[in-house]
């Protein structure tokens, strides 16, 4: 039986967590004077009902089920997503709480698509809240929260394997609170090595927070409307395809690296690999593209193909060309590149560069068994050989992927969006890319769309961050039965 009110007790912790991080850009708003009033509102609003939910819910008297864990990791998302638009819904310039919620839902699930024309228009708190969500939601508001639910007496192990659900999510600690700090204090290392990068490279102060909290969280919301190309630095770009691709990588291999010093197991992660080859490989093809059909200078193209292909690779979504306008060959690789995405047990979306290259083999594997029928054949990664029902599972999660994809694009459909928007928005949604192409492409925006087409990318979102399973198995019948 799923405690329902034990789940309403730690939700309102979250949100009590959620005013206390609103007070970072209040704080701010107060030191340069403007901009505070959505935020002392929002941080009101959060707090009362986090109070009335924690003090007014009874608490669990054991370790959270994993259901009760899947269930809580849904409601956690949607609740953060929920108050925490609420600085966007109370400054005038979102039009509705259809477009704040959907910022919001961008920004926690790192997926960078905007409903804002014009983002220099925002107030510098704003701003920093607006790209403080993706830094927050990159590395995992769950994964931060299982830091303190030990003060409710709660386990974290259901919470953290349904954030974590990669094929190399593993426990780092004996404790799984030890491994959620063991996480955070990575992410926030790179982080603050990033801005000191970005300022030696002549990034102003704000611009270079927003930026490496975009950066890291793999969620692409800047501070500019024509976002990295506002800047015009190569030297910029250079910093910045450096840690989306660090932030695309598994926090355990980074674990592995820099805390338990084995360079060689992180050099020879046949995920890594696979990854790092793909953004060259893609890169080059698309430099070659670049110099023979638009007559590109080559170190242009070098520039402009290698940055585009990490942020595609790495779902982050910065911009410094419009590679719409681009031949169609570069374009369709830049699609590909969304649906892989990058690596597990990273802040990265798609459907992870390992899970690809696990289904390669199982495609090879086949034609194996067509040549030797009575050949027995595993399926092997680095050391690693996956029994069947892993196989299966994955599978499994593929064919689900295609069929949301599929019904997302007819009910985008539905709307009056065309075909190609269509495609594209539910692509770059749900693998939380941000610009596609079509009408929301990467010079483009998503604020004219219909309405329901907001709420359909908003679920797109949701599911592809936590990877379809845990968002729609809380749907069947089977979840609520004793």
């Amino acid at each position: 039986m799923i405690r329902i009110t034990a789940l309403f007790q730690i939700l309102g912790l979250f949100l009590l967590v959620l005013a206390g991080i609103m007070l970072i850009p209040l704080v701010y708003g107060l030191f340069i004077g403007t901009g505070i009033k959505p935020f002392l509102f929002a941080i009101t609003i959060s707090g009362i009902f986090g109070i009335l939910l924690y003090f007014g819910s009874r608490r669990p008297i054991k370790n959270l089920s994993q259901r009760e864990g899947l269930l809580l990791v849904v409601g956690i998302w949607i609740a953060s997503s929920l108050f925490g638009c609420l600085p966007f819904y109370l400054s005038p310039h979102f039009t509705s709480f259809t477009d704040a919620f959907f910022e919001a839902m961008s920004g926690f699930t790192t997926t960078g698509a905007t409903v804002l024309a014009d983002v220099e228009v925002l107030d510098p708190p704003l701003q920093l809240w607006r790209c403080s969500t993706h830094w927050f939601g990159g590395m995992g508001i769950v994964l931060l929260g299982i830091a303190i639910l030990p003060l409710v007496g709660v386990g974290g192990m259901p919470l953290y394997r349904a954030e974590f659900s990669g094929a190399k999510s593993e426990k780092l600690k004996p404790r799984i609170t030890e491994t959620a700090l063991a996480l955070w204090k990575i992410y926030f290392t790179l982080t603050l090595l990033e801005y000191l990068a970005l300022r030696l490279a002549g990034m102003g102060e704000f611009d270079a927070v927003c930026h490496t909290f975009s950066t890291m969280g793999t969620g692409g919301f800047s501070t500019r409307t024509a976002s990295i190309a506002a800047f015009n630095s190569p030297v910029v770009e250079a910093v910045i395809i450096v840690f989306m691709l660090l932030a695309g990588m598994n926090f355990v291999m980074h674990y592995r690296l820099w805390v338990e010093r084995q360079p060689r197991s992180f050099f020879s992660d046949i995920e890594i690999r696979f990854y790092l080859a793909l953004v060259a490989s893609a890169s080059a093809l698309i430099f070659i593209t670049l110099v023979l059909y638009h007559t590109y200078a080559p170190a242009t193209a070098f520039r402009e193909s290698l940055f585009q292909v990490c942020s595609i690779m790495t779902t982050t979504g910065f911009v410094t060309a419009n590679f719409e306008v681009w031949h169609s060959f570069p374009q369709l690789i830049l699609l590909a590149l969304m649906f892989i995405g990058g690596c597990t047990g990273s802040t990265a979306g798609g459907m992870k560069s390992s899970r690809i290259l696990v289904l390669l083999k199982v495609v090879g594997r086949e034609f194996k068994r067509l040549v030797e029928r009575k050949g027995i054949f595993s399926i092997r990664l680095g050391s690693t050989i996956f029994p069947e029902h892993t196989i299966q599972s994955l599978l499994n999660l593929v064919c689900l992927a295609l069929v949301v994809n599929s019904a997302a694009c007819l009910l985008l459909a539905l709307t009056g969006v065309d075909a190609l928007t269509s495609v594209a928005a539910v692509v770059a949604s749900m693998f939380n890319i941000g610009p596609g192409l079509g009408a929301v492409g990467p010079v483009e925006h998503y604020g004219h769309l219909p309405d329901l087409a907001k709420w359909i990318l908003s679920v797109c979102m949701l599911a592809g961050r936590l990877e379809f399973y845990a968002v729609f198995v809380i749907l069947t019948p089977a979840f609520w039965r004793s």
